[in-house]
């Protein structure tokens, strides 16, 4: 009798990492494509620069620097550059979103050893680096080309921002919005804000493919609520209601796409749903407290930081185990 031994795993499964990630990619793509529709082909321009130039940049990485085989096709690189580029300005200059590229490659990504190894979402710290570096440009938004005439304003969550600072309040500026139209596409913001519905469709698509879980998604959702909740019932005149914190900004986005990625969230689903509630909590606070409008992306940032001392603390059962 001839008995074969080889490493494990030795069960295996039908996922891949390419077939995850393409699952990633399409989930993306309502979403991407109302951008493109609702921007036009300047935001095709930045879309099409980010998935280019992360994919460029990992290939030279691994075949220049490591001398290791190209990772390219594990498509990780094409969600990447899909993500970074729908956390941008669609007027965002092609040579500064190669440089998002190359940061969240270059440094995020393959300083610690590629896909699997990275501690921080490579796509946010691409973007916080833009955001840090070239503030004028990451926080002037040019409103959808085909409502009237494009214009340079501001986003709802910064007009709220503006009259937090200012004292006004922010009852004047919540009702300019109506939810319905924060829902479906007609506001300002980055890709990944200007369709809310598409982004909600992409979730639903990784859940019933199993690709991901809901728990951290939906603990951000309910911690946003009940903290802007608390807060809106105390004093409504100068903090925002739970609703306008859910569709606004670049929170369903984050809690979807980017606060779910394998690599950088929790094994457990308990450590996942701390996870989750830590980064609705801090983004609350950073909205209502902070300099900055928007506090998505800082809070998935921090919390990837307390993701070993999750896993550590709350450990998934053993494959098998009741």
């Amino acid at each position: 009798m001839k008995l074969l031994v080889s490493p494990n795993p030795h069960i295996h499964s039908k996922w891949s990492t390419r077939s995850l990630m393409t699952d990633v990619v399409i989930a993306l793509l309502p979403a991407a494509i109302c951008s493109v529709v609702f921007y036009g082909w300047r935001e095709a321009l930045v879309l099409a620069v980010s998935v280019l130039s992360c994919v460029g940049f990992e290939w030279l990485i691994t075949r220049g620097l490591m001398k290791q085989k190209s990772t390219i096709c594990d498509m990780s690189a094409v969600v990447t550059g899909l993500l970074l580029g729908m956390n941008l300005p669609f007027t965002t200059p092609w040579w500064m979103v190669m440089t998002g590229a190359l940061v969240a490659i270059g440094i995020a990504k393959m300083t610690f050893g590629g896909l699997g190894q990275n501690v921080f979402n490579p796509a946010l710290v691409g973007r916080v680096f833009l955001l840090v570096s070239f503030p004028a440009v990451m926080t002037t938004w040019v409103g959808p080309v085909h409502f009237a005439d494009a214009y340079t304003g501001s986003t709802p969550l910064s007009s709220v921002n503006e009259a937090i600072l200012n004292g006004t309040p922010v009852t004047e500026i919540t009702s300019q919005y109506s939810y319905g139209s924060m829902l479906l596409a007609n506001l300002g913001g980055s890709a990944g804000e200007i369709c809310a519905l598409a982004l909600l469709l992409g979730f639903v698509y990784l859940c019933v493919r199993k690709v991901i879980k809901p728990w951290i998604t939906l603990s951000i959702f309910a911690t946003v609520a009940l903290t802007s909740l608390i807060f809106w019932g105390v004093d409504s005149a100068r903090f925002t209601d739970p609703a306008f914190n859910l569709l606004s900004g670049g929170l369903i986005l984050g809690a979807c796409f980017m606060a779910t990625d394998y690599v950088t969230s929790p094994m457990s689903t308990k450590g996942g749903i701390i996870f989750g509630i830590g980064i609705g909590f801090l983004t609350m606070m950073i909205r209502y407290f902070g300099s900055y409008p928007e506090g998505v992306s800082f809070a998935i940032l921090i919390m990837n930081a307390f993701v070993p001392l999750l896993n550590r603390w709350f450990k998934q059962k053993k494959f098998g185990r009741a």
